[in-house]
């Protein structure tokens, strides 16, 4: 069982030697031999992002909302290096899980021989180990194998993202809360009704998401100390040794270190070996070798000024989007502030109610110029024998009415702000009835922009994602008053 994880002081712990790499050379010297090694790797890359949030370290990136194989093979045609794939999977149930990410690998292997291209694949999942995994790299390789006769490696685990204070160290993942890095299963996120877990330890926690059938002693752990010591070469050779399939779970605490397990996975590809790879947002961005950018400025995110108002609609429940509202509240910008009652999913007909009347709310305070605000309720009432499944279905429910709200409006709002996983998501594709959007890049660390296409109900509208667990209490505040 995994020892009683203790909280890091997060100063402390960035202070430490093997924390952050000793200078500027060392990251340098990565960085070329990252270019070196890229020059030559020529897999496309293919992520299928479990909710909207996994672009939010990219920009210039073309974003599908379907995984048909004609979707696939532009993706596949596309110049740059990489594209996503929205699931949205994080809102399905295992089994619209599974055949979805069958569909998916089955479709790529036909578009990709279409397109004449190899690709690799990341499933694109939560910094805090929330998703349906392992099932949906599980059912990727079994798919993948059968269709394309891959023989698979290894899978690589590496949560890491640091714009939303998430780093793995000696194994353990952590989650910055304030002053402090709390390991991920004292965290609320572990606490999920749906994808709740019990371990920081990622080897013990990909035991218990397997349902033990993976042993925890068997998970191959790469720690910061190699990849620190440019020990590149013996960490590819300890890998390339090994026999059959294995779990290997990479430590982070920046990009340097991605990129430094990224020349070993490219040298591993290379030399025959296949590997699936499960991450938070940091490693697509490497992998598809996107370089950074500044935030998006006031002009780039609003376009043609106009008198008529924004929209926020907020549906996460987290604690840190409770406080992130509480925050707006005190915002130097004019604001209607429009309740979802969520509980009326209780009724018939209750949740059509509510998203008619918070139209016509959000309406009327638009045209006066004002934002609106519109947010579900913080409670909900759930029957207490409600089993992990049917709580995802009332979230769905909800989700779906609240999104609704958008896909009634008459007029454009001035900007649109969508708070939350599954709400993000299901305003994209269904409020705003997106097939394919470009990421113009970030509005806050951790924070992305869609450029709606020509195809959408408001075409070429910069639609901003926040997802729930993402900012300082003070962020989404900020952003409002900047476009306000």
């Amino acid at each position: 069982m995994e020892k009683e994880l203790k909280r890091q002081d997060a100063e402390c712990m960035f202070a430490a030697g093997n924390c952050f790499w000793k200078d500027d050379q060392a990251r340098a010297e990565i960085d070329a031999v990252f270019a070196r090694e890229y020059l030559d790797f020529h897999k496309k890359v293919v992520v299928l992002d479990d909710d909207p949030t996994g672009i939010q370290t990219v920009h210039d990136i073309d974003v599908y909302t379907d995984w048909t194989k004609e979707s696939l093979k532009a993706g596949f045609s596309s110049p740059e290096n990489l594209f996503f794939v929205l699931t949205n999977s994080r809102s399905f149930s295992a089994e619209k899980t599974a055949d979805a990410h069958r569909e998916m690998a089955r479709n790529a292997v036909e578009a990709a021989r279409e397109a004449g291209v190899d690709f690799m694949m990341i499933s694109r999942g939560d910094s805090t180990l929330r998703g349906h995994y392992p099932l949906e790299t599980k059912v990727l390789r079994e798919t993948l194998t059968q269709a394309a006769d891959k023989v698979f490696d290894g899978e690589i685990l590496c949560p890491f993202f640091k714009e939303g204070g998430r780093f793995t160290a000696d194994g353990v993942h952590y989650v910055k809360e304030g002053t402090e890095l709390v390991p991920a299963a004292q965290t609320e996120f572990a606490k999920d009704k749906t994808f709740g877990y019990s371990h920081s330890s990622l080897a013990e926690y990909i035991e218990e998401k397997s349902g033990n059938t993976v042993s925890a002693e068997t998970v191959i752990t790469v720690r910061l100390e190699e990849l620190r010591g440019l020990k590149l070469k013996e960490i590819e050779e300890r890998l390339y040794r090994l026999k059959g399939f294995h779990y290997i779970v990479v430590d982070a605490m920046e990009e340097a270190d991605v990129k430094a397990f990224a020349i070993v996975l490219m040298r591993l590809m290379k030399r025959g070996r296949e590997y699936l790879i499960r991450s938070a947002a940091a490693v697509p961005k490497v992998f598809g070798n996107v370089p950074d950018r500044p935030l998006l400025s006031r002009e780039e995110l609003i376009g043609e000024e106009t008198a008529y108002g924004g929209m926020v609609l907020v549906g996460s429940h987290v604690k840190k989007t409770t406080s992130q509202l509480e925050c707006l509240r005190e915002a130097d910008c004019p604001m209607e502030w429009i309740e979802f009652h969520v509980d009326a999913w209780q009724r018939d007909g209750g949740l059509e109610e509510e998203a008619v009347l918070a139209t016509r709310k959000a309406e009327a305070a638009m045209a006066e110029g004002r934002t609106a605000v519109v947010y579900t309720s913080r409670t909900l009432l759930a029957p207490k024998e409600a089993t992990p499944e049917e709580m995802l279905a009332i979230s769905v429910k909800i989700s779906d009415a609240v999104t609704s709200v958008v896909n009634r409006l008459g007029r454009k709002p001035r900007f649109l702000i969508a708070k939350g996983g599954i709400t993000s998501s299901d305003v994209g594709t269904r409020g705003l009835e997106v097939k394919k959007a470009r990421v113009l890049g970030q509005a806050q660390p951790g924070i992305p922009v869609w450029k709606t296409g020509a195809e959408s109900k408001f075409p070429g509208m910069s639609y901003i994602i926040f997802p729930g667990n993402v900012g300082e209490v003070s962020t989404l505040r900020k952003i409002v008053e900047t476009l306000a």
